[in-house]
This record gives C-alpha cells, sequence and structure tokens, in this order.
C-alpha cells in the first residue's frame, strides 16, 4: 500500500483516546459541504441524517482504477487547487465520483429522480442566454444562478465562451465508461464549445482557451473545472463544495 491508500489508511487507524477525538477524518469536507443530508463520520461509516449508513472502505491502489470504480475513499485522493492552471494537469480532481454518494444526494437520472427536482436558471439574462436547468437539491440551481448573475456582468469579450451554453442535465452516462456523468445529477454546466478543448478530441496534449475570470467566479461559487483534469474538458464545469476550501 502507498500513496493516497496509505494516508487515507493511517487516518482511519488513529485508535481510541485524545489523539483519536482531535485527528479529522479525510472525509471532514463532506459534513462541510452537505450539512442537510450528512451528520457524522464514525470511523470507517459515513452517516446520514436520514439513518442510512454507507461503509468509507479504502481508496483504490491506482487513480487508474479509482476512476474505473470510486468508492466513498476515493473523493479525496487528488487535491484541487483553485487559481491558475499552471501547465498540463497530471490527476484528476473532482472526477473521483462514488455513485451511491451522489445518487444518495441528488437522486438516480435512470429512475426520474433528479428530473423532478430540476427548476430553471436563467443563463446570461441581460445577454439573452436563454433557461437552463439544474437541481434544487444542496443549493446546486442557487448557486449556478450567482453564477450566471455574475458572468453576466463581465465585458461582452467575454461572452463568446460562455454563449450559447451546451447543456446541463443530460442523463447519461460519461463517455466510454459505464459511470454516471455529473450532467446526471443536474450539478453540471458545459459553457459554449466554441472555444473549448476536450481530451478525446485532442491530437496534441492539453490545450486551454477559457479565461481565468470565468473559471475564479465558478470557482467562488462552489463549481470545479474539468480544466484542471488530465481527463480534460475545459467546458465543463460541475457543483463541487468539498473540493473548494
Amino acid at each position: 500500500m502507498r500513496g493516497p491508500a496509505l494516508a487515507f489508511a493511517l487516518a482511519l487507524a488513529v485508535g481510541p483516546g485524545p489523539a483519536a477525538a482531535q485527528e479529522p477524518s479525510p472525509l471532514a469536507p463532506l459534513l462541510r459541504a452537505y450539512p442537510d443530508q450528512l451528520q457524522a463520520i464514525e470511523g470507517d461509516t459515513l452517516v446520514w441524517r436520514d439513518g442510512t449508513r454507507m461503509t468509507i472502505g479504502q481508496p483504490k491502489p491506482s487513480d487508474e482504477e479509482a476512476l474505473e470504480a470510486p468508492g466513498l475513499a476515493d473523493i479525496f485522493r487528488r487535491p484541487y487547487r483553485t487559481g491558475p492552471q499552471e501547465g498540463a494537469p497530471t490527476t484528476d480532481p473532482g472526477r473521483f465520483r462514488p455513485a451511491a454518494f451522489f445518487a444518495k444526494i441528488y437522486g438516480d437520472c435512470m429512475r426520474g429522480e433528479v428530473e423532478r427536482r430540476l427548476v430553471p436558471v436563467r443563463w446570461l439574462p441581460r445577454h439573452g442566454g436563454g433557461t437552463l436547468r439544474a437541481t434544487k437539491e444542496n443549493g446546486v440551481a442557487a448557486r449556478l444562478q450567482a453564477v450566471s448573475d455574475e458572468l453576466d456582468k463581465l465585458p461582452d469579450r467575454f461572452l463568446t465562451y460562455l454563449k450559447p451554453s451546451a447543456g446541463t442535465y443530460n442523463c447519461r452516462k460519461i463517455a466510454g465508461t459505464d459511470l454516471q456523468s455529473a450532467h446526471g445529477y443536474g450539478i453540471a454546466i458545459d459553457i459554449s464549445t466554441k472555444h473549448s478543448d476536450y481530451w478525446r478530441w485532442s491530437r496534441s496534449g492539453y490545450r486551454n482557451r477559457i479565461p481565468q475570470e470565468i473559471v475564479d467566479v465558478f470557482e467562488r461559487h462552489g463549481f470545479i473545472w474539468g480544466g484542471k483534469w488530465k481527463h480534460f474538458d475545459t467546458m465543463h464545469f460541475e457543483y463541487r463544495p468539498e473540493m473548494l476550501p
């Protein structure tokens, strides 16, 4: 065992006594990010307010295995850094999404549980960006509306990156996998494709053309950016407050 797996195991292995009481769980940021849903972390168990208990378990040995079948212990295996992206990313912070956890919060779109929770978001209303849909759970739609209102005040030169939006809710799998897309939970948005870059389309490696001013607005409101992934997707933003300060 090495790397994230070893660090995680050591964090969970703290014995009883004063030291254990003071040692925070590696998953503690989840309690801050989802206070209406989560109650506590008891050893190797995540306790929900409705009484549900989920075993945390151990991180997968490698990022590749974690991307294929992420568990709770994999959520924070790679830290997400705010601010400008320096060079090509070498990891995928935030792409390790355990399906059981996110479906518990936002619902299973295949069973129609997400769509009935969607509410309208006015995208760039000063510039006629139209109406999008996002989940009302965990205040996501309100956060996305705040993002839109702030982006709407940027100089007009930024519009080409933002309008038209390539969409929000879409009940689909991540391309090339059997994993639910963040769009299927109603927590993600793709901005305009005009200046976007995606790892599956690229023939020359990492490239980004999205201005930092846009990324900063999203991050301020709890959204992470796909431009900071090794498997980059620069049009993509998703609401992941647990990954941010």
